[in-house]
């Protein structure tokens, strides 16, 4: 994400005065005398401001009233569970009406809507208690559509109930498998520890009929916890308005007065718990990005992507969390340092795995700038630079920037003599646009990096104006399609002036965009100050290119050199988010590209016959195949024999990606010279400093571009 405190001319500031006026005009528009309620300010201010400060207004019309009706159905009802097919038919009434009622200040959609969702859950309640009453068997061939996209609304309620019992038979079924998996486990090392003659702990075992029981209860007091946890109007009415704000843009958003202190949370950087930043999509909770230097982080198997279906603290039974908002679920995750959290999450594979984790705060150093050294076979010395973001200090408190560390890694690799560098901005969603600039300048002289278009049609380019250059050598920067933001914004510009290799998946995330946060509540007027707090709104206001005119935006940056990776086989990025703004044009920055260009062609036909004879890769290659097929079946079978088989097979295919780094001829990385002496040698210290390098030995990413690297020399 890129910071929202970038600038560019007098249009930011004015940002808070547009939304002032539009709610001003809103409220006064049809009698000035009667005082407007909470939905038709807020509602009116959104809508009002959002077509004048938005990077891409839209129009108000049968066209938005059609895009904010689907997606809030799509909300409202995710599992298609709740309404039936008439009441669809009657809500459609509203889907070209939205526009009308959003400028005349009425609600009847949010009001109907409401209403069916509360009475249909009253009857599902009691519909769910009468078909767990019932014991399940799992013996029968039918099957469950995991996919609630390729879902539809019941006809009826015969269907209905079908709907429910083979729902509620599928989450009993997922637990019962869950207990058994459990029970084998106890068994394994019950034998473990009688093989090593060791003491070892006594449970009784629970026969399948008991589990089942079990199994059911939990079911059942998951959905009465959520039948008890119905929105207020309040969360209603935020509800309705973050989906408004959505139909803009995936980086739109609404946030109630509470969900705002949540968000400024989780961008202090310091989280007391697992360090990791939510996102609510669908009825789940996904992991949105895993904060460097977090519990998380260094743990290493949660990763973004992963979607939290259960979380329990300790050893204690795990509560679904399935259906929460992302306020709720924090309340479970987060807890207090040294306390052990396990998640029950559902990887994009389909495969389930259960992750414990001790909470812990954020460990700074290792959010920072880092570097090591690969001494390879050949002799050859490769410099690793690794940056988990682009960190600033945005009050000048004397606080660290990515772009001056980055630069004093480089200037101890250049000491140590290496013959080239890696430098690896995966799983870096980005952050300081300034830093990226000047970032980037380090490796060439000065010009332009990148231009900055706002929705007035202004174009800003940013310049480095620092002529030297720290490093000239040899350069591959590794991405993957978790690289998001200010990242691509340096890859581009690397890329752009022919400067290095990129290297990784086929593209980056996609995000060239940039959004600014605004207080609701200093933009109205003293008169609305009795309905107030109203929350916050962040908003797109401008959009980024590279110095070719192209944008970073929907597309991102497509690598010189394709690898296969482990997450190739997904659908992720900007341009699977709903409402994405597209990829466009704007005429080029005047640059000169780089002297000493790559020759990109040799490098890549040398990478891919390096790649082809390669068992490692090989295997991934087939892997990525084997789980591209497999995201597609989403029909599984409520035969438990069946099911468990399944999800054996999807665990094997997971953990082969494990076998396949072990096979891989290991790298030797070694700390710097300067860090050593720094540290006064002390072994402990250096150790704990090159817990960056963990698993980076057997990386085959970095071990081909090792390999690319020495194609130059």
């Amino acid at each position: 994400m890129l910071s929202s405190r970038f600038k560019i001319g007098m249009y930011a500031g004015m940002v808070g005065a547009v939304f002032g006026l539009a709610s001003y005009r809103f409220y006064r528009h049809n009698d000035p005398t009667a005082l407007p309620t909470k939905e038709q300010v807020l509602v009116g201010t959104l809508v009002q401001g959002l077509s004048s400060a938005h990077y891409q207004p839209e129009r108000i019309d049968d066209a938005f009233s059609k895009r904010v009706f689907d997606l809030y159905l799509k909300r409202i009802d995710y599992r298609k569970k709740f309404l039936t097919q008439a009441d669809v038919t009657q809500l459609r009434q509203y889907e070209t009406k939205i526009d009308d009622e959003t400028k005349a200040g009425t609600h009847g959609f949010l009001d109907l809507s409401t209403k069916l969702i509360a009475e249909r859950t009253k009857q599902v309640q009691e519909l769910t208690h009468q078909i767990l009453a019932q014991p399940f068997t799992f013996d029968a061939d039918e099957t469950f559509q995991t996919d609630f996209e390729k879902a539809t609304f019941p006809l009826n309620a015969a269907d209905q109930r079908e709907q429910w019992r083979k729902l509620l038979k599928y989450e009993t079924m997922t637990r019962v498998a869950e207990m058994m998996d459990e029970q084998d486990k106890r068994h394994d090392r019950a034998k473990t520890a009688s093989q090593a003659k060791e003491p070892a702990t006594a449970e009784p075992d629970r026969t399948p009929a008991q589990m089942e029981v079990e199994a059911r209860k939990r079911v059942q007091k998951y959905y009465d916890e959520q039948f008890a946890d119905l929105p207020d109007a309040n969360t209603t009415l935020a509800n309705y308005a973050n989906t408004i704000a959505n139909t803009y843009d995936p980086h739109t958003e609404y946030f109630a007065p509470k969900d705002k202190e949540e968000f400024d949370y989780q961008l202090t950087g310091r989280m007391e718990g697992i360090g990791a930043i939510l996102r609510e999509k669908d009825g789940l909770i996904y992991i949105e990005e895993v904060v460097p230097g977090s519990a998380s982080f260094r743990q290493g198997q949660l990763k973004k992507g992963d979607a939290i279906l259960r979380v329990a603290q300790g050893p204690a039974e795990p509560v679904s969390i399935e259906g929460w908002h992302t306020n709720k679920a924090v309340t479970l995750i987060r807890g207090k340092k040294g306390t052990e959290v396990r998640l029950t999450v559902k990887k994009p594979d389909g495969s389930t795995k259960v992750i414990p984790i001790i909470r812990d705060v954020v460990v700074n150093e290792e959010t920072y700038a880092q570097s090591a050294v690969i001494n390879d076979p050949s002799g050859k010395k490769i410099g690793y630079l690794r940056l988990p973001g682009f960190y600033a200090d945005f009050n000048n408190n004397g606080g660290r920037s990515s772009a001056d560390d980055v630069k004093k890694e480089l200037a101890k690799l250049n000491a140590e003599g290496v013959q080239g560098v890696v430098f690896d901005l995966r799983e870096n969603g980005g952050g300081s646009l300034t830093d990226a600039v000047e970032m980037a300048g380090l490796f060439m002289p000065s010009g332009p990096m990148v231009q900055v278009h706002s929705s007035q049609g202004m174009t800003q380019v940013l310049n480095d104006k620092d002529p030297r250059v720290q490093y000239s050598g040899p350069l591959v920067v590794l991405v993957n399609k978790h690289s998001a933001s200010a990242s691509e914004i340096l890859a581009a510009a690397i890329q752009d002036y022919k400067r290095g290799v990129i290297m990784g998946t086929t593209s980056t995330y996609g995000k060239g965009t940039v959004q600014r946060v605004v207080d609701l509540d200093e933009t109205l007027p003293a008169e609305l100050n009795s309905l107030k707090p109203f929350g916050s709104l962040k908003f797109t206001m401008q959009k980024f290119y590279r110095v070719t005119g192209a944008s970073t935006q929907f597309k991102g940056v497509a690598s010189d050199i394709v690898l296969p990776d482990i997450y190739s086989y997904l659908d992720q990025g900007e341009k699977e988010s709903d409402y994405p703004l597209k990829w466009d044009e704007i005429k080029p920055a005047s640059f000169r590209a780089w002297d000493q260009q790559p020759n990109y062609t040799k490098l890549e036909a040398n990478s891919k016959a390096r790649v082809a004879a390669s068992p490692s890769f090989k295997q991934m290659t087939e892997l990525v195949q084997t789980l591209r097929k497999r995201k597609d079946e989403n029909i599984v079978s409520l035969k438990l024999s069946s099911y468990r088989a399944e999800q054996q097979a999807l665990k094997a295919v997971s953990d082969k990606y494990e076998t396949i780094q072990k096979t891989a001829t290991p790298l030797v990385i070694k700390p710097l010279v300067a860090d050593t002496k720094t540290l006064a040698g002390d072994s402990v210290k250096i150790n704990r400093s090159m817990r960056f390098t963990r698993g980076l030995n057997k990386d085959i990413t970095l071990g081909e571009a090792v390999n690319v690297l020495k194609d130059q020399m």
